[in-house]
């Protein structure tokens, strides 16, 4: 009995270890396996995505946020927009009061008018006293001109009249002349020498005549110089007349641009000083992503890469960007308070530089300030 169950066992234990064959490997092996596959997966997927593309999560998206300020001071009497609202290129913002600006320029146009009649005034003065004053001189130097030919033809008569004289008085020395004939001859050279001397005084006249003439032209320099000042005066109401116009077009501020007003700073009734920052626009049609890359990273980023973003406000869409910039300086080259090291103890800090990404607008839904998370596809 005792041989026969001996004998027995052995054949029980064959067809178990028959039946653990049939049923396969045991649980725990096909868990780890199942572990290490997936181990793999996604070990590999990791590896791909930090060799393929450079992630960031705090990445925000960016506009040009414009600020409109006043060049003019004054009250606010309008407002025209509201805050979120869209405005077109060149549309009325606000209004400052225009009552001072405007009493200024007609103030400044009455003064301008009244330099302009007075240069015309003197502008026909002028030219009055330049006609009168060419004619008269003309006639004076015609008058000095008979002078000068009366005077130059009666010299030779002079000259004439005494030899005549001379030789008759060497005649009645000689007792071959009367004393008639004399008188006669003598007579002759007064008259001639009374003509002379009268022609003379008359070209003397005549000289200073002309030169009064020429010195009445000198009356026409001062009415230049009075109309140059006139011209400059006027030059200079011109001038502010137009700066005055500029105040007054200043004082309703316009939209530089086609957006949408993110924010105000003022309301109607407020006083407002040059410079004052009173709203902000963007152009929501212009955006872009700025991420600060680690400087690790940088040397595997080149300008138009491709990069997915993820947008936080809008989980289920995908947008795509694209590297348009690389910053030339860290992030920390621009904070308001930096951070010397007197004291020698150093911790080094992976610095960061901005990236500008390219990124195409959607019905206007993406805003300046969004959270966003990008990744560059380095393909390294």
């Amino acid at each position: 009995m005792g041989c026969a169950r001996l004998m027995s066992m052995p054949e029980s234990t064959g067809s178990a270890d028959r039946v653990a064959r049939r049923r396969g490997p045991p649980l725990n092996l096909v868990i780890l396996a199942v572990v290490l596959v997936l181990a793999g997966v996604f070990g590999y997927r990791e590896f791909r995505e930090r060799t393929m593309f450079v992630h960031e999560e705090d990445a925000r998206i960016r506009a040009d946020m414009v600020m409109v300020a006043s060049r003019a001071a004054g009250w606010v009497t309008r407002v025209a927009v509201l805050e979120g609202r869209a405005v077109d290129a060149d549309a009325v913002l606000l209004e400052i009061d225009r009552r001072d600006a405007e009493l200024a320029v007609k103030e400044l146009e009455a003064q301008l008018e009244a330099l302009s009649a007075d240069r015309a005034r003197l502008a026909a003065e002028r030219a009055l006293v330049r006609g009168q004053t060419e004619s008269r001189l003309q006639s004076m130097r015609a008058e000095l001109a008979s002078a000068k030919v009366t005077v130059s033809s009666l010299e030779p008569q002079r000259a004439l009249a005494k030899r005549e004289l001379e030789r008759s008085r060497r005649l009645f020395e000689k007792k071959m002349v009367s004393q008639s004939q004399r008188d006669l001859t003598d007579a002759q050279l007064q008259r001639v020498e009374r003509e002379f001397h009268m022609a003379v005084a008359n070209l003397q006249g005549a000289e200073a005549r002309v030169r009064e003439a020429e010195a009445d032209r000198a009356r026409m320099a001062v009415l230049a110089g009075q109309l140059a000042v006139l011209e400059k005066r006027e030059a200079e109401i011109a001038a502010r007349v137009r700066r005055q116009r500029l105040d007054l077009t200043d004082r309703s501020l316009r939209s530089p641009l086609k957006g949408v007003v993110d924010r105000l700073f003022v309301e109607a009734g407020e006083y407002v000083s040059p410079g004052q920052r009173l709203m902000l626009l963007h152009d929501p049609e212009q955006v872009w992503i700025e991420a600060n890359i680690k400087e690790t990273e940088l040397r595997r980023i080149e300008i138009g890469q491709k990069v997915q973003v993820a947008v936080d406000a809008y989980p289920d869409e995908s947008f795509q960007g694209k590297v348009e910039r690389i910053g030339q300086s860290a992030t920390s080259t621009f904070a308001l308070l930096p951070s010397p090291n007197p004291s020698g103890n150093f911790t080094k800090i992976t610095q960061r530089v901005p990236v500008r990404i390219a990124l195409a607008q959607r019905e206007a839904r993406l805003r300046p300030g969004m959270m966003v998370e990008i990744k560059i596809a380095t393909g390294r």
